[in-house]
């Protein structure tokens, strides 16, 4: 075979002599009348206890030819005198199934013309219309292989897999005997494939049975032992991955620190790269693409079930969990923001959001919607990382996208939460002294010049490090990410400084306005790169501002116009402008200007 000169095997059908040919030929008959009758037979006996259902009758086609899905017995008869001389050859191939396996594809396919001229007529004779002789050729050397495995290659496997401490090398055959089973089957059903156009029910049986992937459905012991080796396997490079501390630094878009939000904002992720996920986020997507690939060549639904639960989605999991135990350990909200931290948690979320990315695109093929309805299979040993499943999609991945949304979501929080605190402590003492006469440097009547006038110096160091915090995030994080996350910072930012004015207690001068409003430019330009009116994420002291800056007049005739209910609905406070404070908000803002009665 390794220099392509072997002969072709002898086919007796084409060695027949005529009488023996004759002979042969009434044989086959009446064993395919044997076996339509027993089919019959079959069916009847299937429909008895719903005889009085009349949609039965439209099956029937369907039942028989299911009876007739495991391969013709006439042709079974033909592979057993072959099975005893193979066999012979095989005992010497344990350690080498590729030869096995290649020995069976070679006498299938050199007996294959003459199975489809000598058989094919005598088949179409018997009125077994649709079956291909081609196809049921294959059906019986695929069984017979079948049989020899689950006898002779497997126990010894499964017995040094249990016995043996150093199971390296057992991983190793095992691996390569399913790579094996793999190559083999696809061979073999382009050789079935080869035969008459099939009608689509009798295929969809029929094709069941041309995989050597059958052997798990009947040994679900078997299949969680592979499932194990391949977990192992895919564990082991993970581990190795880890270990190199490139594989979590990810490359930084120039581009990025530029920082205007038309050349850098793109929101049609669908990249790594586009995720600014760090490398090992592909490596853990390709390894379980790879398993995932390998569960096609199971025959069943169940089987294919198990097997991706105990290998794709447990790896996917064990990253999860690895990627919310690196999150947790930063403790961001509990101790001193730094760089290396917020780097950390920013490559843990663009990991995140690419895995989920990549899950629901897998969600949504054809293979995995047609498991997702029998989603709830889920081997006895293993654990679900995400228990809150009570609005379940109809999805095979629908935990792990659960469980990759809520670790995304709970972490930006955690960011942002870290940031205003951030914040919060380094402001604390400007926003308590806010609107106080003692911060001027000015009488009360003396009105500054707002163009010259500077940021006052117990708001200068928050504004530096809010600046350099975004600047920061928005080279870490996906774009998606950071556009939430620098909203909700201005929102919470917005809040803050609203609150913590005591609204009705201080008095603003008309110099302290004209501070405030400098001070809350100087707030808004951190977040100008990103947004062109960054005003609309401040809207309670945007609001306070206007209502600060009011003519004194107006001023006045809006203070008793809330105070008497004239002006306390919504449409009234929207005339002036004011879109997010309510009433009696608005009375508290005017009573706070110093000569606001």
């Amino acid at each position: 075979m390794e220099k392509d000169k072997y002969s072709q095997v002898p086919n007796p059908l084409i060695l027949m002599n005529e009488a023996n040919k004759e002979k042969y030929s009434e044989s086959f008959l009446a064993l395919c009348a044997l076996q339509h009758v027993q089919a019959n037979r079959e069916v009847r006996q299937c429909q008895m206890p719903a005889a009085t259902t009349p949609s039965l009758s439209d099956s029937k086609y369907f039942d028989k030819t299911a009876c007739l899905d495991n391969g013709l017995w006439a042709i079974d008869e033909l592979v057993h005198p072959i099975v005893s001389r193979m066999e012979y050859h095989f005992s010497k191939w344990s350690e080498q199934p590729e030869f096995i396996f290649a020995l069976v594809y070679k006498i299938t396919k050199d007996f294959m013309d003459g199975v489809d001229d000598v058989l094919q007529p005598l088949i179409d004779k018997a009125r077994l219309v649709g079956l291909s002789a081609k196809e049921s050729w294959v059906t019986g050397m695929v069984k017979m292989l079948l049989g020899y495995l689950e006898t002779q290659i497997f126990p010894p496997l499964v017995t040094a897999y249990h016995r043996t401490d150093d199971k390296l090398e057992v991983h190793s055959s095992w691996m390569h005997l399913n790579d094996q089973m793999i190559t083999f089957d696809k061979r073999m059903q382009l050789l079935a494939d080869s035969g008459i156009q099939k009608v689509a029910l009798v295929s969809e049986g029929l094709s069941r049975s041309l995989s050597v992937f059958s052997i798990y459905v009947g040994h679900s012991d078997w299949l969680r032992i592979w499932a194990d080796i391949e977990l192992n396997s895919a564990q082991n490079k993970l581990k190795s991955e880890l270990e190199d501390e490139a594989s979590w630094l990810c490359s930084i878009d120039p581009q990025d620190e530029l920082g205007h939000q038309e050349t850098t904002a793109r929101f049609l992720l669908s990249t790594r790269e586009d995720y600014k996920a760090p490398p090992v986020s592909e490596f853990v997507v390709k390894t379980a693409s790879t398993m995932i690939e390998r569960s096609h060549a199971l025959p069943t639904k169940g089987t294919k079930i198990q097997y991706c639960r105990s290998t794709s989605v447990q790896f996917l999991n064990d990253f999860f969990v690895l990627l919310h135990e690196g999150c947790e350990a930063l403790q961001l909200p509990n101790t001193a923001l730094q760089d290396e931290s917020l780097l950390k948690a920013s490559y843990a979320i663009n990991a995140a959001r690419y895995c989920e990315y990549v899950v629901r695109e897998w969600g949504e093929d054809t293979a995995f919607m047609e498991l997702g309805a029998h989603g709830n299979y889920v081997d006895g040993n293993q654990e679900q990382i995400h228990k809150h499943s009570a609005q379940r999609q109809c999805s095979f991945f629908a935990d792990e996208i659960a469980f990759l949304v809520k670790l995304g979501t709970d972490f930006l929080e955690q960011v942002m939460s870290s940031i205003l605190i951030e914040f919060e402590d380094l402001s604390w003492d400007y926003v308590q002294s806010i609107g106080s006469s003692n911060e001027q440097n000015r009488p009360d009547d003396q009105v500054p010049d707002e163009e010259n006038l500077e940021v006052l110096p117990g708001f200068v160091a928050s504004l530096e490090v809010l600046r350099e915090r975004t600047t920061k995030l928005k080279l870490y994080l996906n774009s998606k990410d950071f556009l939430d996350l620098w909203r909700s910072i201005a929102e919470g930012l917005d809040y803050f400084v609203y609150s913590s004015i005591r609204w009705g207690q201080v008095k603003f001068s008309d110099p302290a306005v004209v501070q405030l409003r400098v001070d809350t430019k100087a707030l808004l330009r951190i977040f100008r790169p990103y947004c062109s009116r960054p005003e609309a994420f401040f809207p309670f002291v945007t609001d306070s501002l206007k209502l600060l800056t009011m003519r004194e007049t107006d001023a006045q005739y809006f203070l008793e116009a809330l105070k008497k209910g004239k002006d306390n609905s919504k449409s009234g406070l929207r005339q002036h402008g004011l879109h997010h404070v309510d009433a009696s908000q608005a009375v508290k803002v005017l009573r706070s200007r110093k000569s606001g009665g």
